[in-house]
């Protein structure tokens, strides 16, 4: 099988990249940093399967069309697309940003580029009579969450849940479209997080811990391999039971 996974030098992404090749999958990952990028192909190569790289920056709409095209022909199609990039308003420079300024940032990166490209490779993957597609979502978008966060994701990750259900029935029967919305999940935030938030973080978990980048990826490998053929248009909280 022949995967694109994006956002996948760090965290959530990485973790996919890494679940796929341990089961027998290709990989191609995508980031902007080369050095982070060549990091995560040499790891995916140690795992016996072929790997490389793309560099583009989702802002960038022309940036994401070149992505999708240099994917698509580096080994002459792709089985898979895992669109788990997404931006870090939450640590690093952007976390200062106005309000303003982290919407237009996780739109672009978050919504935009979602819709764009994975209507690209999914264009491509019904001329093929195949493929598969998996989306991130956020599994407190439709409940939703106070603060200037809760409503940007919400928003963001609610248009980008929304848009997979349509996409699903858009590319019926060739292409199947899910989603995984993970819950508290111990990224780059979770590891600075704050004793308030971590409390929290057990209150609202039935399974009484943060979850893991490797947990969002097992589910996401699921939804792009042989097990999940009768599944499409949904969303999958990977969030340890909380229901809110």
């Amino acid at each position: 099988m022949r995967c694109a996974v994006l956002g996948a030098t760090s965290g959530i992404g990485r973790a996919v990249a890494l679940e796929l090749a341990r089961q027998g999958a290709d990989v191609i990952v995508h980031g902007r940093n080369a050095e982070a990028a060549a990091g995560v192909v040499a790891e995916v190569r140690r795992l016996g399967v072929r790997a490389d790289s793309v560099l583009a920056d989702l802002g960038s709409r022309p940036e994401g069309d070149r992505l999708v095209e240099t994917a698509w022909d580096l080994w002459e199609g792709l089985d898979a697309w895992l669109q788990i990039a997404g931006a870090d308003t939450l640590t690093g420079d952007s976390a200062g940003l106005s309000f303003d300024a982290k919407l237009d940032l996780l739109w672009e990166v978050d919504v935009v580029a979602a819709l764009r490209l994975c209507r690209a490779v999914g264009r491509r993957m019904v001329e093929r009579g195949r493929g598969a597609i998996v989306t991130m979502g956020w599994d407190q978008a439709e409940t939703g969450m106070e603060g200037d966060s809760g409503e940007l994701f919400a928003a963001t990750k609610g248009a980008v849940t929304a848009f997979t259900r349509s996409l699903a029935l858009s590319l019926a029967p060739a292409v199947r479209v899910n989603a995984v919305a993970p819950g508290w999940i111990k990224t780059a935030w979770g590891e600075q997080a704050s004793a308030v938030w971590h409390d929290r973080v057990i209150r609202e978990t039935p399974l009484n811990r943060w979850g893991t980048p490797e947990d969002v990826a097992r589910v996401a490998a699921f939804l792009v391999g042989p097990a999940s053929e009768f599944l499409t248009g949904q969303v999958y909280r990977v969030n340890g039971g909380a229901v809110r």
